[in-house]
């Protein structure tokens, strides 16, 4: 967290390292990586206090772009990874990247006991719904039916949702954002930093190569604003292209209803409140799938909760305060010594 006495004044320039960026043209991870460096301009942090850390996969060589700390983990193991940095070094603001398949696969265990213990870090998970780095295998989160490498008739499964996974897990901090959409990324990362706790921000990414059009079907130019909310605390869940639909709750589901049908008004909107610890409502929100729904794009749910990390800390000094050995020194002349002549 940023204080008056650490503000300092950066641009993002600052925050790019001299290596060079070798994503394909195109892919989505350029614009995350802008976003990012922007958000992380803005937060008034010191730049020696962030620590950038990622796991496998294409998202995975972000550290290496950044002018920050950082560290290159081991196939899913960034969640894990992320927690020993931020425990030993709790002034540390810290960064997890990762992927779907990196997440969600092999990291999965990692990834819902970080957000169990709420350890104060950010994880970025990069949601492009296909393994790209090892060339196109369908991924936890692919959709059921899709022709990958891997699944040359269609696969079978069906695919995770990272938010309703984040908040069955207890989790306090979840967001949707969309690679491109950069201005309201930026919003979304400073968010998520600023949040004391795990915070998950799944972020919509385009692989050009071995899955393009991911999300073509709630994002293309002509239908987007009638197929994504985008939610703001306090605001009306108004959305469409003419803002004429809107969410109500009909018994125990969300429904969407059209402004001025049936006596509907403003008034009879849900207004969004990610801060109360409705986990029921965020619930149904990470679950709205287009057709039937928008798909919620922003800030879903924002809960202030005790973290990991804090708790750590406050059990040691607890501890130490009725204990004979408070450092190393005390402990090396603890017990039975000897004095060599």
């Amino acid at each position: 967290m940023a204080t008056e006495e650490n503000k300092v004044v950066y641009t993002p320039k600052d925050f790019k390292s001299d290596q060079e960026v070798r994503w394909c043209p195109g892919c989505g991870d350029h614009a995350i990586l802008a976003s990012v460096q922007r958000a992380m301009a803005q937060l008034g942090i010191r730049r020696e206090k962030y620590a950038v850390v990622s796991g496998i996969g294409c998202s995975s060589r972000f550290p290496y772009y950044m002018n920050t700390y950082g560290f290159h983990g081991i196939h899913g193991r960034a969640a894990a990874i992320s927690t020993g940095v931020k425990v030993a070094n709790p002034d540390l603001s810290v960064w997890t990247i990762t992927g779907d398949g990196d997440s969600l696969a092999i990291g999965g265990n990692h990834l819902i006991h970080a957000v169990r213990r709420n350890v104060d870090i950010n994880i970025l998970l990069f949601n492009n719904r296909i393994y790209g780095l090892t060339k196109g295998q369908y991924s936890p989160t692919s959709v059921k039916g899709q022709v990958t490498k891997t699944s040359p008739y269609g696969t079978v499964e069906s695919p995770f949702n990272p938010g309703e996974l984040v908040i069955g897990a207890q989790g306090k901090f979840f967001a949707r954002a969309i690679d491109t959409d950069i201005k309201h990324s930026v919003e979304i990362y400073m968010q998520a930093a600023r949040h004391e706790g795990t915070s998950v921000v799944e972020i919509l990414q385009n692989c050009v190569i071995y899955n393009d059009g991911a999300y073509a079907d709630i994002l293309d130019k002509e239908h987007k604003d009638d197929r994504i909310i985008y939610l703001q605390d306090g605001e009306p869940m108004i959305f469409g292209k003419n803002r004429d639909k809107g969410l109500i709750l009909d018994g125990m589901q969300l429904k969407v209803v059209k402004l001025g049908e049936n006596g509907i008004t403003e008034k009879d909107i849900l207004v969004h409140d990610s801060k109360v610890n409705n986990p029921g409502l965020h619930m149904m929100l990470v679950n709205m799938k287009w057709p039937s729904h928008p798909v919620a794009i922003g800030v879903i749910r924002n809960v202030a909760a005790p973290t990991y990390d804090a708790s750590v800390h406050i059990q040691i000094e607890k501890v130490k305060e009725n204990s004979k050995i408070r450092n190393m020194t005390d402990l090396l002349h603890s017990g039975a010594t000897w004095k060599v002549e």
